[in-house]
């Protein structure tokens, strides 16, 4: 399995590379899979107060917000209790960024990116995603299985990982994007997905709501029990090798019997076909 990993907002792939070093080493060591590493295309100053948190420099987001303090939103959302609905977090969340350069054109334009890097790499079948990245990738998958719905073409993304995600976002009325929450959409990501996230975070809710809107039979849990970080001690990552080795090889198997199956059914149509037909350029393109 190949992943591709988008990092959070005011990281890059260099800094989400390091980041993501120990468990990644420790993933391949056990030959589970390989990486490929990608940023958002909007290079951004870091938040005042936050110069030194976030890594060397340049530093990127998915999104284009230079019309509006995005960061502050999120400010507010740490001093909201742990105790609320992650669902009614969200939605309070989405009120306080009102008026916020959350246009559907910017949301378009990083989703399309995205997709672009996905088309670039035939061999990527996998996302890891944090924090903003994991919006991004979610919110990808969801439209990955629209289109295929309407394509009748198999997803690329066949896992995700999600470290302190938030959920997909969708488009609503004219100018908004809004999260896909689960009292509202229901189960909208049906592929396998591994949650890893800590108590500690000031963003939980963002990382449950995502969760919940992910299916229960396909989806793991991981608490590493520290904050908004990718876990990169040890311990964690010696455990985290653990659960993975055992998820990933049945995802894969799961995966290569899908194909099996998906293919046996194309053929078995073809053959139940009238020779005659072939001649037939609309139907030779129908089932192609």
């Amino acid at each position: 399995m190949k992943f591709l990993c988008l990092p959070g907002a005011y990281g890059s792939a260099k800094n989400f590379q390091v980041q993501l070093g120990p468990l990644a080493e420790e993933l391949e060591r056990r030959g589970l899979c390989t990486f490929t590493y990608s940023q958002g295309t909007h290079e951004v100053d870091p938040p005042q107060g936050w110069e030194d948190y976030f890594g060397a420099r340049p530093l990127y987001r998915f999104l284009d917000t230079r019309q509006g303090d995005t960061f502050e939103t999120l400010r507010r959302l740490r001093h909201v209790p742990h105790s609320m609905p992650a669902e009614d977090t969200m939605r309070m969340f989405q009120k306080a960024g009102e008026g916020e350069d959350w246009h559907q054109r910017v949301w378009r334009e990083a989703l399309d990116a995205v997709f672009k890097t996905l088309d670039e790499d035939p061999e990527i079948d996998g996302i890891i995603g944090y924090s903003e990245g994991a919006m991004v990738g979610a919110s990808l998958i969801v439209e990955e299985a629209e289109r295929a719905k309407k394509s009748g073409c198999q997803p690329r993304i066949k896992f995700a990982m999600f470290i302190s995600g938030a959920p997909p976002l969708k488009f609503e009325g004219k100018d908004r994007i809004v999260a896909q929450l689960f009292d509202e959409a229901g189960i909208v990501i049906d592929i396998p997905t591994f949650h890893i996230f800590g108590c500690d975070d000031a963003f939980l809710s963002s990382a449950v709501a995502l969760f919940n809107v992910c299916e229960p039979s396909k989806a793991t849990m991981y608490d590493h029990g520290l904050g908004h970080i990718v876990p990169r001690d040890a311990e964690n990552v010696g455990v985290l090798g653990e659960i993975l080795q055992e998820i990933m090889p049945k995802v894969e198997e799961d995966n290569r019997r899908a194909a099996i199956e998906q293919q046996q059914r194309k053929e078995s149509g073809l053959s139940g076909m009238d020779k005659s037909e072939f001649a037939t350029p609309a139907l030779l393109r129908t089932t192609s």
